[in-house]
């Protein structure tokens, strides 16, 4: 059986510290389709415009990107005060 991946965006310090990633006020599962990664990149951008993350404008096409078309973790290299995190379904 194929392991399945979820997503999960988390607010958090500018170190990107466990500690700070709450699943209880980050709590929304991203699977790994098309569509649901789309609902992560406009989860992204929300967080963006409400000035709870911030992204060097340079760097925007490459957190699409990653999101959209790559491993959305990688993306987290380019945000500041966000991450995501990938989880293996069992």
């Amino acid at each position: 059986m194929k392991e399945k991946k979820v997503y999960v965006f988390f607010n958090c310090d500018g170190e990107k510290s466990e500690k700070t990633m709450n699943v209880f006020y980050n709590n929304t599962f991203y699977s790994d389709t098309k569509k649901a990664r789309k609902e992560l990149a406009a989860k992204v951008e929300e967080e963006l415009q409400a000035g709870r993350i911030q992204i060097a404008e340079e760097n925007l096409a490459k957190v699409n990107a990653s999101i959209m078309e790559g491993n959305p973790e990688s993306a987290s290299d380019f945000i500041t005060y966000g991450s995501i995190a990938a989880f293996t379904l069992v």
